[in-house]
């Protein structure tokens, strides 16, 4: 690949886009997993749950973080767009609460089973934010 065919690759818009998402993306994991170890370490809570819980909170950075930052939805009701970015990352929460419980249930640690969910659900957040809350 050439370097002027990797540079206009790394202007399309779409990569843009997905640069800006991994920043935000990167913020909001890191609230979800220091919500998440804190109620795992020091609060005793289930793991699933404290996942949960931790996810929560990182739907709220991310929705206010990809709203400015990554998508540029100043134009789009916030309450339209919240709510729509509630019922994603809703299912996402799911889809992470399930992969993490199932590895688990097989022997992996709770930090490893919540790695690798959150590089699957990455895929469904990213796709359900660009083509559903903020197109």
């Amino acid at each position: 690949m050439t370097p002027e065919r990797i540079q206009e690759l790394l202007g399309h818009a779409v990569v843009r886009q997905i640069g800006r998402f991994a920043v935000v993306g990167v913020i909001a994991t890191a609230v979800h997993y220091a919500v998440m170890v804190a109620l795992v370490e020091i609060g005793r809570v289930t793991p699933v749950a404290a996942t949960t819980i931790g996810y929560g909170f990182g739907i709220v950075v991310s929705y206010t973080l990809n709203r400015r930052f990554t998508f540029q939805a100043r134009g789009t009701p916030v309450a339209k767009s919240f709510a729509k970015f509630v019922v994603l990352y809703g299912v996402g929460a799911f889809l992470n609460g399930a992969i993490v419980g199932g590895l688990i249930a097989v022997g992996a640690h709770y930090l490893l089973a919540q790695v690798v969910a959150t590089g699957l659900v990455l895929v469904w957040n990213f796709l359900g934010a660009r083509y559903v809350v903020f197109r």
